[in-house]
């Protein structure tokens, strides 16, 4: 059996860090003792099921939901975020898979949600200057590689990987410096999700770290750094590229499921 590794690394090393994080929800135990470390840089990818608690866990990185015991840090320093405002206020960025993309607005429009850029129309009136939204839009973007025609067309009418690298681009033009993704390429074709992941990897150029939530290792495999394993809120392991292959990372998430399937037909049986 592969054995799962702790980097003992100082603090200081780490961007973002989850030590010996439960979190329950009156009597259900959604996390429990989940350790995950992120390096300035890295792809930290979070693999996992269905009901194996990446959910909850995204939430607590990105201050929707606080930990019931252990401890978060970020630069080495604990914190407390009592809302996403707060994570976002200090460079940790989480983009949903809903992406929170109005289809009806243009990609410019979509782009500076929240922090639009406005000027004064006849000296007095504040308005939104679209000029600079448009111009900046497709800047910023084209610099990820992601080329728009016209930034002012409506953002539903760009293919769900398009919308997938704008969402993860706008984070990055706003400053952050920890990007949470939250299965970034399901439901995603082949040319789309190698786009979302040639994404990742810019972002990783630019030293901006990843955490990479997904339950699909072939897509996790070519763009991680590091692997952590959850199942039923419980961590199997974090495992570095170099100490793990792909088949194997296979072989523990489907024995993961298996166990638990396992336990939970014995549940109640006498022997």
């Amino acid at each position: 059996m592969k054995m799962s590794e702790l980097s003992t690394a100082p603090a200081s090393d780490y961007i973002l860090a989850l030590e010996d994080v439960s979190k329950r929800f009156g009597s259900v135990i959604a996390l429990c003792n989940v350790t995950m470390r992120l390096k300035k840089g890295e792809v930290h990818c979070l693999l996992g099921d269905n009901g194996a608690g990446k959910s909850t866990l995204i939430k607590t990185l990105a201050g929707v939901h606080q930990p019931s015991e252990g401890k978060y840090l970020v630069d080495g320093k604990e914190v407390q975020f009592g809302s996403p405002r707060e994570a976002l206020d200090l460079g940790v960025a989480t983009v949903y898979q809903d992406l929170a993309l109005v289809p009806l607005l243009s990609v410019a429009r979509n782009f500076f949600m929240g922090r639009e850029p406005m000027k004064k129309l006849f000296g007095v009136l504040p308005v939104m200057d679209m000029a600079y939204a448009a111009a900046t839009a497709r800047d910023k973007l084209a610099e990820m590689g992601i080329m728009v025609r016209d930034p002012n067309q409506a953002i539903g009418t760009m293919s769900g990987g398009e919308r997938q690298c704008l969402a993860i681009a706008r984070a990055i033009h706003f400053g952050a410096r920890v990007l949470i993704l939250d299965e970034p390429t399901a439901a995603l074709g082949v040319k789309q999700s190698f786009n979302v992941l040639r994404l990742i990897h810019k972002a990783r150029e630019r030293g901006i770290s990843v955490v990479f939530i997904t339950h699909n290792v072939h897509h996790a495999y070519p763009i991680g750094d590091s692997f952590t394993l959850l199942n039923r809120g419980k961590s199997l392991g974090t495992y570095t590229k170099h100490t793990v292959t792909k088949d194997e990372l296979l072989d523990m998430m489907a024995g993961g499921a298996e166990m638990q399937k396992l336990m939970g037909e014995l549940d109640g049986v006498t022997i």
